[in-house]
């Protein structure tokens, strides 16, 4: 047995129900590892589990997204040994601990030139910009596309690997501040939302064609509206919910608004095949490498105060990636 800490709740609801306690970890199972934990990262698809609008078995636990080294194997583990730098960014929530047994299946191998902090800050927000720039709607040179939340950890990465590919990003984001994050960070225009009507920003800098497709993750506040922004045949990419779920849809309004595509990806279906989770990481981990994409950690917290990184997540104080350390 091993003693560790980690963050559980018993309720869904606000950052208070978070709490640190103490567990004990059996010794790891077939097909499974115990994973001391270096740093971990913070996803907003963690207050989803929270709040219970992604809901989970009670009492339950956070996290996707860690980095660490592997203390012991369980029996039948194959091409895992221990010592080993490995990270995740899938698998069943439980990443808010000092230590926790998880399955072989989701751990992705760390070159010994990415940090941990990096990799828990970049596996989840790097391979999710990943597919969708590359997978979802392959972006090419020359293309021109609209990505919310440009100055958050996912829209960060996105616009360096959009200016790697050649192509146009338009960003929108909260703040002066943060459009200036965004223009640093790889996006050709930045829109602060706040202070601007962004449909109209973005006709203006497309002389009224509109985009050929969005990537939204902000969901119900943004969703007609960027919906707007297309041209004809264009593909609105719904990937996350920060500001509450997208009502629902009446395909007759993706008619009218022009014969309209919507997709609701996620990363565990693209990752889902070993091979392409392999090629996809090798691809981040390549672009990192050679100074292409750069991983902004802006916020530290220790993972025992996780309440008040979710405070300030909700609020939308963070910029880029924020870690948590065990």
């Amino acid at each position: 047995m091993t003693t560790t800490h980690a963050i559980r709740f018993d309720q869904h609801g606000g950052p208070e129900v978070l709490q640190w306690r103490e567990q004990e970890l059996a010794d790891p199972g077939p097909g499974q590892v115990l994973l001391r934990q270096e740093a971990i990262g913070l996803n907003f698809i963690d207050v989803y589990h929270r709040t219970g609008l992604y809901p989970q078995p009670l009492p339950g636990s956070l996290g996707g997204e860690a980095a660490g080294v592997i203390e012991a194997v369980g029996p039948g583990v194959e091409g895992f040994a221990v010592g080993d730098r490995v990270g995740y960014c899938t698998g069943a929530p439980g990443a808010y601990a000092q230590r926790r047994i998880v399955p072989v299946a989701p751990l992705i191998k760390l070159p010994d030139d990415i940090a941990f902090e990096v990799a828990a800050a970049s596996l989840l927000k790097g391979l999710t910009a990943y597919y969708l720039l590359h997978r979802t709607r392959a972006l090419k040179a020359g293309d021109v596309a609209l990505f919310h939340a440009a100055a958050g950890g996912v829209g960060l990465i996105a616009g360096q690997m959009a200016r790697a590919l050649g192509a146009t990003l338009i960003g929108t984001a909260g703040s002066v501040a943060k459009c200036a994050l965004a223009l640093e960070n790889g996006y050709a225009h930045a829109i602060d939302y706040v202070q601007d009507d962004f449909v109209a920003r973005v006709k203006d800098l497309t002389a009224g064609r509109g985009v050929p497709v969005v990537y939204d993750s902000i969901g119900r506040d943004t969703w007609e509206r960027s919906l707007a922004c297309l041209q004809p045949f264009g593909l609105m990419v719904s990937f996350g919910n920060a500001s509450g779920a997208v009502p629902p849809i009446k395909l007759t309004d993706l008619a009218a608004a022009g014969s309209l595509y919507v997709t609701r990806p996620t990363l565990g279906t693209h990752m889902a095949d070993p091979v392409v989770k392999q090629q996809m990481a090798d691809a981040l981990f390549a672009l990192i490498r050679s100074g292409q994409v750069k991983i902004h950690i802006n916020q530290r917290y220790p993972l025992a105060e996780a309440a008040q990184a979710h405070r300030d997540l909700e609020a939308r104080k963070t910029i880029g990636s924020t870690v948590l350390l065990p």
